[in-house]
């Protein structure tokens, strides 16, 4: 039994034969090709356009209406429908008893136009006539069509009246999901929604962050807009400028032709166009026609590079990098290309012009088989700009859509036969609204084994190859694939790119710089130019103590405490740890000048112990004189515990055994000045000061000075104590180790204790210096005073104005500076005497002295002196 019904295709095709006052160079009638069968399959394909005007101004190249501008590709379309047509009609099972046929149509660059072929298939006649259908015997079920989705939309406002299937095979636009507004469209094509993270990843890849954007003015070309936007802001690369190409009226117009003279003139390197094909043909004709354009073009699969019409070269694409989405191959579909020709179907009045034309034969059937136009010639032998062997994106998915429904006629049928409604031959003839419930829940295996279906939720997201377009060296024109990208793989395996298969261009894409600014280098940061994007910046030096080790850096890097930055602060080094040591020129000479005084100061402590009966030593009691010695000895010896490695130990040590000894330094000095007071005041007659003048007194005083300073540290060392740190600023890639002080309220409270007892030594020593005693120290202990007074309030600001090995060098140059003034003001003095006048060290030589002052007295005394 076999059932008449027709399954109506509708392709995308502008045509250039329907004569009217906008177009003028279309034919009045609607050509089409026609192929019965049991079930016909009409369709509309993009196989030439009508004559448009350069961008110069000029009809190019040929008379409107002479010569067609074929887009030689695009009949690719045409043979995938009827190779699946033959494919399916050699397959007894799926449409058993029947077979399968078509009807070819034209679409037009107009809405007009395409709502115009779209009555004219619903009427079957050559004049459209809304509301009447004057086919008799063929029932279409489906339309299969919309190569872009202006083309859809216009399509679906007419045949949802009459709730005709429409599967569109062209690229995946979200607006026509929307069920209420298209209830009876579905798409063939695989979401494209990650498309923009992948073009992303290949600028991010080449360091490309300043492109310009290409799209068209509709909500698909917005939406990708927006996308690309905003995950480029996330990766820190700008849009330098964005065409807009309108789709209302798709004749090519002199008002668009210079879209390509402002991109090629613009400074930027890189392009990203985003459009359907028949959209982005504006850019073909756009096109000056020389070949210095150095751009890059990164191209969506939606728009065929390398196809132009008659008179355009390439090679201002050439070196393309494209991003198509995966196919895979058809079993057989090459080897039926291979055999395809006008003899083989004499009734294809599209193929005929086709071949007329790709061949550049003349248009005359009886020169047609002159040399290279025979009949007998093969696609195979065709440029690549011309035609492809291999099947585009949108063959395969009209291949898929024309299974779809023919998968969805199977289920129908199969359904009735099994209910036995065979009253009449008409009950199994199903109405196209019918076909609606099998479409929602098709899915099937192509005969390359990927599985097809039509719910969009289930549509799974597309996976892209990334092809270069690249000219060989005898000029002919290839795609190769150099990269892929898969949404939804692993991170990092989600993108590649093999640079050693890219074409070399003019530009070289690997070494192209396509940024706003010049990169800051290590070392480097950037900072952003007022009112300009983010990609647009100046550079800066990092700051003292911050490195960056990348390029483009927004913010510099401290480094690490034990590192450093080096000279172009471009990465840290490690810190030489360091200290005041003895083998360095300042620690030898700090430590000589120490142990120098100490074996002096205990030289002059054996001279006085060797002439301690002498009256010179007897004098202010030589008690405390050997004290005073002894504390000296000490003094300079701990100025070396300041030198070397420091040590938990030797931070204790530091500063207790320095404050103390310089503490019973300065009692033993206030103790002898005040002995030189109590002696004088003894002297009077009846004075009750000689109990006083005891040596027990002055030891006393000593003790109870010395126990109140110990008694301070004790404080420090119970609560904060000197401890063992580290100085990573002071010297720039040193770790300096130093004692710290811990308590630095404790640490000035025993400098000022030794303050407070140095100034009243001073005082007092100042105000006695003047009393008739013949070994009267007074003068000397307020000169010793006076210098170790002036040492140490020069420290005070020294030290803090000092760091690392200079603030140490400064605290031993205190101790020596003022124990070497104690050491030379009060002693030195007295040993002169002792070792180089020695007659001045007798009675007899002071009873003399003393005579003599007593005379002087008195002739002072005398009227008239």
């Amino acid at each position: 039994m076999f059932l008449l019904m027709t399954v109506f295709l509708l392709l995308n095709i502008p045509s250039s034969l329907v004569k009217e006052e906008k177009f003028p160079c279309f034919e009045q009638i609607n050509p089409r090709v026609h192929r019965d069968g049991d079930l016909v399959i009409g369709g509309f394909f993009p196989l030439y356009l009508m004559a448009v005007k350069s961008f110069t101004g000029a009809e190019h190249p040929h008379k409107a209406c002479n010569a067609h501008q074929w887009l030689h590709k695009n009949y690719q379309q045409v043979l995938a429908l009827m190779f699946a047509v033959e494919e399916i009609n050699r397959n007894p099972w799926l449409l058993p008893n029947t077979s399968l046929g078509f009807h070819v149509y034209n679409t037009y660059h107009s809405d007009v136009r395409t709502l115009e072929s779209s009555l004219r298939w619903l009427s079957g006649q050559g004049t459209s006539t809304p509301n009447y259908s004057c086919k008799r015997q063929d029932k279409s079920m489906a339309v299969i069509g919309g190569a872009t989705s202006s083309i859809s939309v216009q399509m679906g406002t007419l045949l949802e009246l009459y709730r005709i299937p429409q599967i569109s095979y062209g690229p995946f636009d979200p607006s026509l999901s929307d069920k209420i507004q298209f209830p009876s469209l579905y798409q063939m094509a695989p979401q494209d929604s990650s498309l923009h993270l992948g073009i992303v990843q290949l600028l991010l890849h080449f360091g490309w962050t300043w492109v310009g954007l290409v799209v068209t003015d509709d909500m698909r070309g917005e939406k990708f807009f927006w996308d690309m936007g905003e995950e480029m802001r996330r990766n820190k690369a700008c849009v330098a400028f964005t065409e807009k190409i309108p789709i209302s009226e798709r004749c090519h117009t002199e008002s668009q032709v210079y879209f390509m003279p402002r991109i090629s003139e613009s400074s930027v390197m890189v392009i990203i166009i985003h459009g359907d094909t028949d959209s982005l043909m504006i850019l073909r004709y756009s096109q000056p026609p020389i070949y210095g354009i150095w751009k890059v073009w990164i191209i969506t699969s939606h728009w065929d590079v390398t196809m132009r019409p008659y008179g355009l070269d390439g090679y201002a694409f050439h070196g393309s990098l494209i991003f198509s989405q995966q196919t895979s191959e058809i079993p057989g579909f090459k080897d039926f290309l291979r055999t395809v020709t006008p003899t083989k179907y004499p009734g294809d009045i599209f193929l005929k012009s086709f071949w007329v034309s790709a061949f550049e034969c003349p248009d005359e059937p009886n020169k047609l088989e002159k040399e290279d136009c025979s009949l007998n010639a093969s696609l195979e032998m065709l440029p690549l700009h011309y035609f492809d062997m291999t099947m585009s994106s949108l063959s395969y998915f009209l291949y898929n859509a024309v299974y779809a429904v023919v998968w969805a006629l199977h289920g129908m049928l199969h359904a009735r036969s099994e209910m036995g409604s065979l009253r009449d031959e008409g009950d199994l003839v199903p109405q196209p609204w019918q076909l609606h419930s099998s479409l929602q829940n098709i899915s099937f295996n192509n005969t390359a084994g990927d599985q097809v279906v039509l719910n969009e939720e289930k549509n799974p997201v597309a996976k892209y190859d990334i092809m270069n377009f690249g000219v060989l060296s005898n000029g002919d024109e290839v795609l190769m694939k150099v990269g892929q990208f898969v949404p939804q793989s692993l991170l990092g395996q989600d993108f590649t790119i093999h640079e050693k298969e890219l074409y070399q261009q003019r530009v070289d894409l690997k070494t192209l710089q396509a940024v706003c600014s010049e990169n800051c280098g290590s070392g480097f940061r950037k900072i952003a130019q007022e009112g300009q994007p983010v990609c647009c910046f100046d550079c800066a030096q990092c700051p003292e103590g911050e490195i960056s080790d990348q390029r483009d850096v927004d913010n510099c890097v401290k480094c690490p405490e034990d590192q450093y930055p080096n000279r172009d602060k471009d990465q840290c080094l490690p810190k030489v740890v360091t200290f005041l040591k003895v083998k360095e020129p300042l620690g030898l000479t700090l430590t000589c000048t120490a142990l120098f005084f100490s074996l002096l100061t205990v030289v002059i402590l054996i001279i006085f112990v060797k002439h301690q009966d002498t009256p010179i030593v007897k004098a202010n009691n030589r008690v405390l004189s050997y004290i005073l010695l002894i504390s000296l000895i000490f003094c300079f010896l701990c100025s070396l515990l300041f030198i070397g490695r420091p040590t938990t130990a030797t931070c204790l040590l530091q500063q207790t055994i320095f404050g103390v000894m310089f503490t019973v330094a300065i009692s033993s000095i206030l103790a002898k000045t005040m002995m030189v007071v109590l002696a004088f005041k003894a002297t009077k007659p009846g004075s009750r000061m000689r109990m006083w003048v005891q040596p027990k007194v002055s030891n006393s005083l000593v003790f109870l000075c010395s126990v109140n300073q110990v008694i301070l540290y004790g404080i420090w060392l119970g609560t904060s104590p000197p401890f063992l740190g580290t100085d990573t600023q002071s010297e720039p890639g040193h770790i300096i180790i130093e004692c710290k002080e811990g308590s630095v309220i404790a640490f000035y409270c025993v400098l000022s204790y030794m303050g407070v007892l140095a100034l009243g030594s001073f005082t007092v020593a100042f105000l006695v210096r003047n009393f008739p005693d013949t070994f009267n120290e007074a003068k000397l202990i307020t000169f010793s005073m006076l210098v170790f007074c002036s040492v140490w309030v020069s420290f005070l600001p020294s030290y803090q104005s000092s760091k690392g090995k200079a603030k140490v060098a400064v605290e031993i140059f205190a101790i020596l500076a003022s124990s070497a003034g104690l050491l030379v003001c009060i002693f030195f003095p007295k040993c002169y005497v002792i070792l180089l006048r020695p007659e001045r060290n007798t009675l007899e030589w002071l009873r003399n002295k003393s005579d003599s002052r007593g005379r002087n007295l008195a002739t002072k005394a005398l009227p008239g002196t």
